[in-house]
């Protein structure tokens, strides 16, 4: 079974837990890691001849039009990750609005390709802002991926849906959505297949989990990572503790555990991977 594999493109001072530490203004006075880092993920890529979807910040396309460019000249779908790296919420409607125009402005000048896949800063598509999907469909998005069925501090709608689906909006429009992939324990969905989780659980925990999505359930998992965590001398941002376990811990093992990922499962981009199972509508 083809399983989801996505990059969530964006630098190491981006992540949202530093926001009151690197505000956006001095985003352009720290050094740039980005784009070595990416391609460090598109060369473990080709060696084990696999595809992926990019989910790449338009602040970071706009500074590195060739990165994303090479994106998608080696075969890969680029989606779009916003504008700025702010959550949903922080936005409202209208500043969601310009932030997605802007991205994908940025994102199809570069790739050369149209964007027809979303995902948002720290998995902001939760109750309060359900909204958001109206507008993707809007603004001609296709699919999202952004909701995570879990509970957490941050992000979560734990009782949504586990697996791809199409979400019926109140205006009538339709758009499909590629939800984070969860492990059902004791009535309770538990995250293991990207970022912390990935880099925190052991790799034969995740492994199982995987393998239970693909054979037991016969439902794809949603993967991804970001490239700094495959980037372990990246500069070390003042933090809490909570933070610097979140951010820092086994950067070091991320590459050699996704190394092993992508030689015991299938993957694709999610665009391909929701196409196979029948929803044809995200490659229109």
């Amino acid at each position: 079974m083809l399983n989801a594999l996505t990059v969530d493109v964006e630098e190491y001072f981006q992540v949202e837990a530093f926001r009151g530490r690197v505000p956006e203004r001095d985003w352009t006075h720290l050094p740039s890691r980005v784009a070595a880092s990416t391609r460090r993920l598109l060369d473990l890529f080709d060696r084990h001849q696999v595809r992926a979807t990019f989910f790449v910040v338009g602040w970071v396309a706009r500074r590195h039009p060739d990165l994303v460019r090479e994106i998608a000249a080696r075969g890969h779908e680029v989606g779009c990750h916003s504008d700025a790296h702010r959550p949903i919420y922080a936005l409202g409607p209208d500043g969601f609005r310009r932030d997605l125009r802007a991205a994908r402005a940025a994102l199809e000048d570069a790739a050369g390709t149209a964007v027809a896949g979303y995902r948002a800063p720290t998995c902001s598509v939760v109750r309060t802002t359900w909204w958001a999907l109206d507008i993707l469909v809007e603004e001609g998005f296709r699919y999202d991926s952004s909701v995570f069925p879990i509970h957490h501090d941050r992000y979560g709608i734990p009782d949504a849906p586990r697996f791809p689906y199409r979400v019926r909006l109140d205006s009538g429009a339709e758009i499909v959505e590629f939800p984070m992939s969860t492990f059902r324990v004791a009535g309770q969905n538990l995250p293991f297949a990207g970022g912390g989780y990935f880099r925190l659980l052991p790799y034969p925990l995740v492994r199982r989990a995987i393998g239970h999505l693909n054979r037991r359930e016969e439902r794809p998992a949603m993967v991804y990572v970001h490239p700094w965590e495959v980037d372990p001398e990246q500069p070390r941002l003042p933090a809490g503790p909570l933070t610097r376990f979140r951010h820092y811990v086994n950067l070091d093992r991320t590459e050699a555990k996704l190394d092993r990922l992508l030689a015991d499962f299938a993957f694709a981009p999610a665009a391909r991977v929701l196409a196979a199972l029948g929803f044809a509508e995200v490659a229109a």
